[in-house]
């Protein structure tokens, strides 16, 4: 009978863990595939992209890259999201990580008032903020240069961040800020050398959130710059969309340039957050 039994829970717990799978395996299908297509397209010719259902063309048109990429412009486009990207990436970290720690631990008049109006601002959709930004940027003198996208760029990505970070370091124990004064740290060396690396899976999140936005940012860009030299690479892609005719290789060589970088940055940022999740273990 307690055979009988074992039995049935196994092949019930089989049962449970082989739907479970089944429906990941599919779920990771539907998202691959439009790669894979996406990837196939990008080796095909201009006729033969519908034409041609094969995810993986017979015959493979490498040179649809070197032209996407001379065509386009990609050279400057790549470049300047690029610096865009690693610019605003490092600013909203030092920022966030700075401001989140003063709302956490530091004690001053207005703190929730003013962490309370960050949070506000989360629910401002972005296209709101684009006419304030512009007005801001053309008072200043900022408006076409790539010092007022970066800043606005960074202000973008601060709201969340902050929030992010508060609360982690509202889960720090204060027994290793103590041992850290003991030692003779400052504040801001508690932040940098206790806060920040218990902080890293907040900190690759944020990496990996805000790079993909300002990586595939676009309309703000064109609201702001008025001279192509300091257009971000997604700007090189409208190049391959015309008003009656449509590139679809070109283009699908274009979208497959631009989504390398972040896949890359995704891939080296994940193995940091499980690295991130072990070291801050305590925090938890």
């Amino acid at each position: 009978m307690m055979n009988k039994s074992s039995l049935i829970y196994r092949s019930r717990r089989f049962m449970g863990g082989f739907g479970v799978n089944l429906f990941l395996l599919i779920v990771t299908a539907a998202c691959i595939f439009p790669l894979l297509w996406m990837f196939g397209s990008s080796l095909k010719t201009q006729t033969t992209v519908f034409s041609d259902m094969s995810v993986i063309p017979k015959e493979l048109h490498w040179e649809n890259y070197y032209h996407a990429w001379t065509e386009g412009n990609f050279g400057t486009y790549f470049l300047n999201s690029v610096i865009y990207t690693i610019s605003v990436v490092i600013g909203i970290v030092l920022v966030s990580s700075l401001a989140a720690y003063a709302f956490s631990r530091l004690q001053f008049p207005g703190r929730n008032f003013f962490f309370y109006m960050f949070l506000a601002a989360m629910m401002i959709p972005l296209p709101g903020a684009f006419v304030p930004l512009y007005v801001l940027m053309e008072k200043i003198g900022l408006r076409n240069t790539p010092h007022g996208y970066v800043l606005c760029l960074i202000n973008v990505g601060l709201s969340l961040s902050i929030f992010l970070l508060k609360t982690f370091f509202d889960k720090m124990p204060k027994d290793l800020e103590d041992a850290a004064r003991i030692d003779g740290c400052s504040k801001l060396g508690i932040w940098w050398n206790v806060a920040l690396p218990l902080a890293r899976p907040a900190l690759a999140v944020i990496v990996i959130f805000n790079s993909l936005n300002v990586w595939n940012e676009y309309i703000l860009a064109l609201i702001l710059f008025d001279e192509a030299k300091y257009m971000p690479l997604q700007v090189g892609l409208s190049t391959f969309h015309g008003e009656f005719v449509t590139q679809y290789h070109l283009l699908m060589s274009g979208i497959t340039i631009t989504i390398i970088p972040i896949i890359l940055v995704y891939i080296f940022m994940q193995k940091h957050i499980v690295k991130g999740l072990t070291a801050g273990a305590v925090v938890g």
